[in-house]
């Protein structure tokens, strides 16, 4: 878990003085496509939503802006989540 303490949060601000993660967060490691390396906030999420993966807003994929990358947990591996493809 320390080596997810090094990374940007998915979100953060561009100029934000502290775009890395915060104490007592949790978070995913994207993995692959646009939001590779980024973390994802995902405290408060209950089981069920976690296990769905997300898609996420990002300008860099596929479909531009207003275009979503698809994310999901790895199998044996559920900290980080794999990109799946691109979604308009």
């Amino acid at each position: 878990m320390d080596e997810l303490m090094r990374g940007r949060v998915y979100g953060a601000d561009h100029d934000d003085p502290d775009p890395g993660p915060q104490p007592g967060h949790d978070y995913r490691e994207l993995v692959g496509g646009p939001l590779d390396g980024l973390l994802l906030d995902v405290t408060g999420w209950p089981a069920e939503r976690l296990s769905g993966g997300a898609a996420l807003t990002t300008e860099i994929g596929r479909f531009g802006p207003g275009g979503h990358a698809l994310y999901g947990p790895r199998a044996g591996a559920p900290q980080r989540w794999d990109w799946q493809g691109d979604a308009p």
